[in-house]
């Protein structure tokens, strides 16, 4: 009974959290691309943007489905 307890009431807050990195991490790639046009200089880079957005992107669609 106390397991279906706890899982009746989930906290909403790791959804936010990551939800609000995703976003910090959007705006700040906007910005830096907005002032160099060249951003990010080599196909490494252009891997590790789009490796730690895809990570943001499924930790916040992770926590999204655990805490609805």
């Amino acid at each position: 009974m106390s397991l279906l307890l706890l899982t009746a009431d989930t906290s909403k807050v790791p959804f936010y959290l990551l939800g609000a990195a995703l976003v910090v991490w959007a705006v700040v790639l906007a910005g830096i691309g907005l002032q160099r046009p060249d951003f990010p200089y080599s196909n490494r880079g252009v891997r590790a943007v789009m490796g730690l957005t895809l990570v943001l992107m499924a930790l916040a669609l992770g926590a999204a489905i655990l805490t609805g």
